[in-house]
């Protein structure tokens, strides 16, 4: 199989999964996630899979795309594309801790597209438990279109929830930063103390606590994500792009266990 690219090679955005289809894989899915390291709101893993033709407008690394871009190319990838997004809330990130919860997100993700991939590249790191063969791209986001789109999707699905969750908790400014730890989410979290969407096992949180799956060093696969979006039928939850009640899909993830 060709070697994934480095950041140094110079190699175009799509150039590796047309080095992989050449090779013979037709259909490589990429997965990334959003969220990780913010201290509120859930965790967001987007899976996609980009037809050969389709070349989304300014797609890249979704950090170093602006939100007008992002919203461009997320429009087109979804319209267009293989995609599933995931979410795992903020107490499920908890109880899990964040790695197990990273992992379960993007299997959850990639097990909502449409079509099976014959190839799953993830962005960074290996993620266990996944039974279609699939490769970790250091710098993915930046070095496979499929991981881009997976990461604007994330991105764009997260960023969307955020600004939500601002008009039920407007104290602390998500809409702006996010969840992520500013300083003037820091000050806000020490005037207000946490809100039900902070991470309580964050050590800048006010009263933090270590997860129960840190204090026990094992986690099991299963998880109360759900995805919240695809474009093939089938879908656990919402139907395609349907964000706006993110409320009710985070209750009824806590109530459903789904195991893969």
């Amino acid at each position: 199989m060709p070697l994934p690219p480095t950041l140094d090679s110079g190699q175009d955005l799509y150039a590796y999964e047309a080095a992989l289809r050449l090779y013979g894989f037709a259909s490589v899915a990429g997965a990334d996630e959003a969220g990780r390291g913010a201290c509120a709101g859930p965790l967001v893993a987007g899976a996609a899979i980009l037809p050969p033709d389709l070349r989304p407008e300014g797609l890249n690394d979704s950090k170093l795309m602006t939100a007008a871009a992002r919203e461009r190319a997320y429009e087109q990838i979804v319209q267009h594309a293989a995609w599933a997004v995931a979410i795992i809330p903020a107490a499920e990130v908890d109880r899990m801790g964040v790695q197990q919860a990273n992992y379960a997100a993007l299997r959850q993700a990639v097990a909502g597209l449409s079509q099976a991939p014959g190839l799953i590249l993830f962005d960074g790191f290996a993620v266990p438990g996944v039974v279609i063969r699939s490769q970790a791209v250091v710098k993915g986001d930046r070095l496979a279109a499929c991981i881009s789109a997976a990461s604007v999707i994330a991105k764009v699905t997260r960023d969307r929830i955020m600004v939500e969750l601002h008009e039920t908790h407007p104290s602390y400014g998500f809409a702006a930063h996010k969840g992520y730890s500013t300083a003037a989410h820091q000050a806000a979290l020490d005037e207000h103390g946490p809100c039900p969407e902070h991470r309580r096992s964050y050590a800048n949180v006010p009263g933090a606590r270590p997860s129960p799956v840190a204090e026990g060093g094992q986690a099991g696969l299963d998880t109360a994500a759900a995805i919240v979006g695809q474009n093939g039928e089938g879908s656990a939850q919402a139907a395609q792009g349907d964000l706006l009640d993110f409320g009710a899909v985070a209750e009824a993830g806590s109530r459903a266990r789904l195991d893969f």
